[in-house]
């Protein structure tokens, strides 16, 4: 390997190698260094309950990716290195404790019908916001997908003025600023509906009643009805391995097991980074870190950026409540008592209503385990049977939220404020919440894995306290101030040295965002 690169690129994940990828393609040098053992940072594939069951270590909904302008411009090459997707009609759903059930699937009549069963305006509600969204997604995804940088952002403001007027605009204003129960109660009638869309805001760290948590909500289910959901065929890693092909075609370089230690940097001007073995790589171009904003300055810089008022806000950058996953190999997916059908559906949330997910949150935030957790049940086998051997099923658990440091229970039953100790009877819980739903689910549990919010913090640094979504996406901390004001675009006060990742606009899911737009700067587009 050479010690000299134009761009040197700290971490493997998937904004990395979009970037990696992108750089490479206009001609750059590249060279990624990964601590872990394998690239793809939170989003891998292994067989972590037991032989011949696939489980996505964390991220398992490719849908960002598969929309994002990264796939625009190179999902041919990607799918010629190996990507597969597979696509997902009935898409999500949320189950009840007096046995009802609702679901989002792509057949608008089939999902209008469900809803009406609970309410007719509502079914009615949904029909016109999906009429909308085209419309709608024209502004929101445009924002979404541009640099967050001032003239950009003045540049979106005039054009939407432009095209819904001063009014137009303040509602959609207004709207971006809602809080998820503000909006899901001026929209729709039915708790049930409200409830199944509130579960989305928890994904991330939009808790009922955060400010500008309406929106991801919103998002989801119309993109879900409107496009359907998209996994990974055989695993998320698809994505990663057709990436890091990419790379390497076009002479890039991976080295995982490569922990960097620093980034070398002299009057103001990065130049390269030195390994944990002691190796120096210059980069003539180039020093990108996708790491965690706090770590960027503790770890890599010593301390110190040369700007305090920098170094003091990425220390300050806040991190949302852990999430502990469950993998567990399957005789059979749930029988869920409600109905059958569920068990055709990517996601089922257990989260059966907004002040429910209130309580969690707020449990969560106060370092106690929280009484009822918010479930997500990832079904993939239910769309991509290759990830289990023959008639066999894996399920992917989120139990959120679940605090790093323990302080306590808020239901009084677990003692043990470690999770050496609280793993276990915390995964009972959350357990015995799936059996409620589905009777009977333990006796097809073949084997389990339990990853608590430390052990994803330990395998992925950025992932603090087991924060999946790598910082809050709160209103103080998002659009322009992610991660701070003047930041947005991972520029840092060290000349040719970059942020990337979840820490820095567009935020979290795996769309490859702040990679690719990083790659289009520095490229020249």
């Amino acid at each position: 390997m050479q010690n000299s690169y134009d761009a040197v690129i700290i971490g493997a994940g998937h904004n990395s190698l979009a970037c990696a990828a992108h750089l490479a393609a206009k001609g750059w040098s590249v060279a990624v260094f990964e601590q872990a053992a394998i690239p793809g940072g939170a989003v891998k594939t292994g067989e972590f309950s037991a032989p011949g069951f696939r489980h996505d270590w964390g991220a398992m909904n490719l849908s960002l990716f598969a929309g994002s302008p990264f796939f625009g411009q190179y999902g041919p090459e990607l799918q010629e290195n190996g990507l597969e997707l597979a696509p997902v009609e009935n898409c999500f759903a949320s189950v009840f404790p007096d046995g009802s059930w609702l679901g989002v699937s792509t057949d608008m009549a089939v999902t209008a019908k469900r809803i009406e069963a609970f309410s007719a305006r509502d079914a009615e509600t949904w029909k016109d916001l999906v009429g909308n969204f085209p419309a709608e997604a024209e502004h929101l995804f445009g924002l979404l997908n541009m640099p967050m940088k001032k003239y950009a952002f003045a540049s979106f403001v005039i054009k939407l003025l432009r095209k819904k007027g001063f009014s137009g605009s303040a509602d959609l204003g207004r709207f971006l600023m809602s809080s998820p129960r503000t909006w899901l109660t001026e929209t729709f009638e039915s708790n049930q509906v409200r409830a199944m869309l509130a579960a989305w805001g928890m994904h991330l760290d939009f808790a009922p009643d955060i400010a500008g948590g309406a929106l991801f909500p919103y998002l989801e289910a119309m993109a879900n009805q409107s496009f359907g959901m998209v996994l990974g065929k055989g695993g998320a890693d698809t994505m990663i391995r057709a990436l890091t092909a990419m790379i390497e075609k076009k002479g890039g370089v991976i080295e995982c097991g490569a922990r960097v230690e620093r980034v070398i940097h002299r009057d103001g001007q990065a130049s390269g980074i030195v390994l944990a073995d002691g190796r120096e790589i210059t980069a003539r171009r180039a020093v990108i870190a996708n790491v965690a904003p706090g770590a960027l300055v503790d770890k890599l810089l010593s301390g110190q950026s040369g700007d305090t008022g920098y170094d003091r806000k990425m220390r300050a950058f806040s991190h949302a409540p852990g999430t502990m996953m469950l993998h567990l190999a399957m005789d059979a997916l749930p029988g869920w008592s409600a109905s059958e059908d569920l068990a055709r559906f990517a996601y089922v949330h257990l989260a059966p209503s907004m002040d429910q997910m209130a309580r969690t949150y707020a449990q969560a935030k106060a370092g106690l385990l929280p009484a009822e957790p918010v479930i997500v049940v990832g079904q993939p086998t239910a769309v991509d049977p290759s990830r289990a051997p023959e008639g066999k099923h894996v399920l992917w658990l989120q139990v959120r939220m679940a605090p790093a440091t323990i302080t306590g229970d808020a239901k009084g039953e677990i003692a043990a404020c470690d999770w050496a100790e609280a793993a276990e009877p915390m995964t009972e819980r959350a357990l015995d919440i799936l059996d409620r739903y589905a009777p009977g689910v333990r006796s097809n549990i073949i084997a389990r894995r339990i990853v608590t919010p430390l052990e994803l913090e330990t395998d992925n640094p950025n992932l603090v306290g087991g924060d999946q979504v790598c910082g809050s996406h709160h209103l103080s901390q998002h659009f322009l101030f992610r991660p701070a004001l003047g930041r947005a675009s991972g520029a840092t006060p060290i000349k040719n040295l970059h942020l990337i990742g979840a820490g820095v606009w567009p935020g979290a899911g795996v769309g490859a965002g702040s990679g690719y737009h990083l790659g289009q700067k520095l490229a020249g587009a």
